[in-house]
């Protein structure tokens, strides 16, 4: 067998003993669209997202933090971060305000109605988590939310 039909045949092999259903990438995609279901229905469709609920939760409790201080809270990318607080402060749920140390940096600030959005959402995020980690047996819970956060600080880059 000549080298590319050596490497076909083991791409073959390959596809043919894949089991999707142990990968770990697809087993987290999966996790991630139904912890999003389950956070969809307990907060509501009309609710803040997950993603406008991290980066409210990450003002309220870091006032005055900088988007780039914003985007390393709570891993959502550069770009994604800037559009979404321009949404967010047309919204009337946050506002930008010159830093006193640096005047090139914007902190960050949640409105009083950013609070109350974020107060609001709060028990259907609650009862979201606790319907996540309702299948892990309480004894393993603090195990799993470790190894969760092992592969988060492993792989993700530092910038």
């Amino acid at each position: 067998m000549s080298g590319d039909a050596t490497t076909q045949q083991a791409a073959v092999d390959a596809l043919a003993g894949f089991d999707l259903h142990d990968a770990p990438g697809h087993l987290l995609r999966r996790c991630q669209q139904l912890a999003v279901d389950l956070y969809t229905n307990e907060v509501g469709a009309d609710g803040l997202t997950p993603r406008q609920f991290a980066l409210l939760l990450a003002i309220y409790q870091q006032a005055g933090i900088s988007q780039v201080e914003l985007v390393r809270s709570t891993g959502i990318d550069r770009s994604t971060v800037a559009e979404m607080v321009a949404r967010l402060i047309k919204r009337g749920l946050l506002v930008r305000e010159r830093t006193e140390t640096d005047r090139r940096t914007n902190a960050l600030v949640l409105t009083s109605e950013g609070e109350g959005q974020l107060r609001q959402a709060m028990p259907g995020v609650m009862r979201a988590q606790d319907r996540i980690m309702a299948p892990i047996p309480p004894a393993k819970r603090a195990e799993f939310i470790a190894l969760l956060r092992q592969i988060i600080d492993t792989l993700e880059p530092r910038g």
